[in-house]
């Protein structure tokens, strides 16, 4: 692979030291005044300033697109039926009506077993899948009504007694359900920062891609390449279509809002044209991959060794991400999913 380095290819270059006080544990308030720290790929410049400050980085004719997809609340917690040991589901999408696939946590939990959730129903552990079990529910449920009456927002593991609005936790323009994570660097955007973007004559564009399993799955292999991303459901329209290939025919510049924008549109542009597409995505973004559509990317700071920070480190270089993560920690940038962001251009 030409122009990368064997180091780009192992797990362990990408790992650094984050400091647990630097994982935010609470969103900023209001959304856009979190910090942005900004990076010019062709220069290697690096301004410090906040999200508000984006429609500055921008020029008429550009194009923003941002992922619409919506947060189940789709942790259940309940117990077995029989003995009354606690049970966690996190459903990550559907198979067929009635049946989920979800990650299980809780004791010697076997296909067959029966839990309860709340009073009302009881959903049965199937067999093993994919990281995680099928789960079936009761014949003619509504599984998505069910989930608002007695689910919870998949906070990630790592924010501990968050009690705010669950709302704080979707982007303000998520409006098509389906993801069992926050598309997280579209939290820091307001209703007043696109319109402003908008005045000044940007764009804005939006895709679906639903968020599953792999946002809570490791890298598991040294080699990065060997690393597999489970299908997501995406959905690219004419019009998404239309706006990315008529901002390249302008030769400007497209701004995807989040990693998984990136992957979204990097899945369907394998001739550099951007074609409308309904269905599964699995693209993992590595050393060697050529961009076919993402100029910029506004993202949050991952965690080491994650396949996000091989994504970001695609698009800007391995050693030189590491050493922007250094200096972020230097001046305490909060980190993950309700930290601050970064522009990369």
């Amino acid at each position: 692979m030409g122009g990368v380095s064997p180091l780009d290819l192992r797990l362990s270059s990408y790992d650094y030291a984050l400091p647990t006080e630097l994982i935010a544990q609470s969103p900023a308030e209001p959304r856009d005044s979190s910090r942005l720290l900004v990076l010019d790929r062709a220069s290697g410049m690096i301004w410090h300033r906040h999200v508000s400050d984006l429609p500055a980085f921008l020029d008429t004719g550009d194009l923003v697109v941002a992922n619409r997809s919506r947060v189940l609340p789709c942790r259940l917690v309940g117990s077995k039926v029989g003995t009354g040991g606690r049970v966690e589901l996190l459903l990550l999408r559907p198979i067929t009506d009635g049946v989920w696939h979800a990650l299980v946590r809780g004791h010697r939990v076997r296909a067959g077993q029966f839990v309860a959730v709340g009073a009302d129903f009881a959903v049965e552990v199937g067999e093993p899948v994919d990281g995680g079990h099928l789960v079936r529910f009761p014949p003619e449920s509504n599984v998505v009504e069910l989930l608002h009456s007695h689910g919870q927002m998949p906070l990630p593991p790592y924010i501990h007694g968050y009690t705010g609005p669950p709302d704080r936790y979707q982007a303000v323009y998520a409006d098509t359900e389906g993801s069992a994570a926050a598309p997280t660097a579209g939290l820091h955007l307001t209703p007043a920062l696109i319109a402003t973007l908008q005045a000044h004559g940007v764009h804005w564009t939006t895709v679906i891609l639903h968020v599953g399993l792999d946002t809570f799955r490791p890298i598991a292999e040294e080699d990065v390449l060997r690393h597999q991303i489970h299908a997501e459901w995406i959905d690219v329209q004419d019009e998404l279509a239309r706006a990315v290939n008529e901002t390249r025919a302008r030769r400007r510049r497209v701004l995807a809002i989040g990693t998984t924008t990136v992957r979204a549109l990097e899945h369907v542009a394998s001739t550099g044209d951007l074609r409308a597409y309904r269905g599964q995505a699995d693209l993992f973004v590595a050393p060697g991959h050529r961009f076919q559509v993402v100029d910029a990317m506004l993202t949050n700071f991952h965690m080491p060794r994650s396949s996000l920070l091989v994504l970001v480190s695609a698009f800007a270089g391995r050693e030189r991400m590491l050493e922007v993560y250094r200096e972020a920690i230097r001046l305490r940038y909060r980190f993950l999913s309700f930290g601050d962001a970064m522009l990369i251009l």
